[in-house]
């Protein structure tokens, strides 16, 4: 809508990023990590689908928000960065009931599948399948099956004994 302006009528742009970039920044350091937080993000442009769970100081790219989809039962833990833009647009998409761990980066064009875990710090420059724990840095690499998912209300416990190995490729 007011990215395709005409050169001369550009400034308009100002006001609205000017706002979205408040919302982020108390969206940011609010409370309510299913409530207000969230509909703070809803309202900068993140297409949000269903009841999700957003960390404290979350990173939502400022440039591009609505190139962020976060899908039902995720949750994005404390810190985490989802950057749509290196270079030009792209869209990070998480999905149903996956979970970012605390101080994750999600880079540009990634989807995170269905129950999928990231691990804490972990830097994420490709899809993760669904149903998968991947783990790393300076990328993250697949860990393990995810057969019980991590999130809201769920136990930790069940989620470790449903972990089953990957194999090793070289076998």
């Amino acid at each position: 809508m007011l990215r395709n302006l005409p050169r001369g009528l550009r400034w308009l742009r100002i006001p609205v990023q000017i706002w979205q970039r408040t919302l982020h920044v108390i969206a940011r350091l609010s409370p309510g990590a299913e409530s207000f937080r969230v509909w703070l993000h809803k309202a900068r442009g993140v297409k949000i689908n269903g009841k999700v769970l957003i960390g404290a100081n979350v990173y939502i790219d400022d440039e591009h928000p609505e190139c962020v989809t976060i899908n039902e039962g995720a949750v994005i833990g404390i810190s985490c960065i989802l950057i749509t833009h290196f270079r030009g647009r792209g869209v990070v998409e998480i999905g149903p009931d996956a979970f970012v761990g605390p101080n994750s980066v999600i880079l540009p064009n990634v989807h995170i599948g269905e129950g999928a875990v990231v691990m804490a710090g972990s830097v994420v420059s490709r899809d993760v399948p669904p149903y998968t724990m991947v783990g790393g840095s300076p990328e993250a690499k697949p860990m393990a099956r995810v057969t019980k998912t991590l999130g809201r209300g769920k136990s930790f416990e069940k989620f470790q004994r449903g972990l089953r190995p990957l194999r090793d490729r070289k076998e």
